[in-house]
This record gives C-alpha cells, structure tokens and sequence, in this order.
C-alpha cells in the first residue's frame, strides 16, 4: 500500500487541524497515511524512506516558519527525497510566507514531485478552509497513485 507522511509544526493548532484535514483527503484517495508533528518523528520512529509522499506545513510567524520546521528542512537536505510527492501548507494571520519556502525548498533543493501550489489558508475553521485541506489531500494522493499528468486530467 503506498503512503503518506504529513508532518507539522504548530503555535495555535491551526496548522495542527490543517494536517489533520489533509490526512482525510489523503484517506479518501485510498492512501495509508501517518501525520506527526516535527517534535515526535523521532519517538513514533517515523521512517522517511517508507513513505511515497511527504506533505509539511508550518505557520507563519512573524513572516518566518517557524524555527523547528526551518531546523527539520536542514535535516532533510541529507536524505534522497527526489522520488517522493510533496506539498506545503501552513495556517497564517497576516502574511502565509511559511508554506511557500517550505515548498520551494522541496521543490528547488530536495528535488520532489510536488503539487501544484502550497496550501495557504487563514483558519481551518472555516468551511473554505476545511474543503481545500481536503482537497488538497485528494490532489496529493492522486499524484501518488496515477503520477502527476494522470491526476492533473482528473481535476
């Protein structure tokens, strides 16, 4: 069965509930799917190499994602990640610089097959919000399962 890691950081659990709604979307595709945040990888013994996508978010704080996010993404610089799916989301009030480095550093660095955009959302309570975090899920698992031309013509 292929797989899904949705990893995060969070101040407010915004991003937090934004993992949690891509995780649904990612289920939906029928895709099995771990979500974690940045601080329990190590304790869940989570394994970058078993997975088929990797989707991160963080919010944005003060125009920056936030510092154990910065710090994971320069961990990952050693790993092979060229043949996983990607995305980027993060919650934000005011700016939303976060999920866009984030997912330019997975695209541009560590050589990913990534969705087409970060997701940038304002707050997860909102129905919008809610049903693009879900869709966004859907369009990563797509992308695994058929490749990304395929998932492209079913949208």
């Amino acid at each position: 069965m292929k797989k899904a890691l949705v990893i995060y950081s969070t101040r407010s659990n915004e991003t937090g509930r934004l993992a949690e709604l891509i995780e649904v979307g990612i289920k939906s595709e029928g895709i099995d799917v771990m979500v974690a945040k940045v601080s329990e990888i190590e304790k869940k013994g989570i394994q970058l190499e078993n997975c088929d996508a990797l989707v991160l978010g963080s919010p944005t704080y003060k125009g920056e994602m936030l510092q154990e996010m910065k710090t994971f993404l320069f961990t990952l610089e050693a790993a092979d990640l060229s043949s996983k799916v990607g995305g980027a989301f993060g919650a934000f009030g005011w700016s939303g610089e976060a999920s866009r480095r984030i997912f330019d550093t997975m695209k541009n660095i560590f050589k990913m097959k990534m969705v087409d955009k970060p997701l940038r959302v304002k707050s997860s309570s909102e129905t919008g919000g809610a049903i693009e975090a879900k869709k966004y899920g859907r369009d990563i698992a797509k992308i695994v399962r058929y490749g990304r031309e395929i998932a492209r013509m079913m949208q």
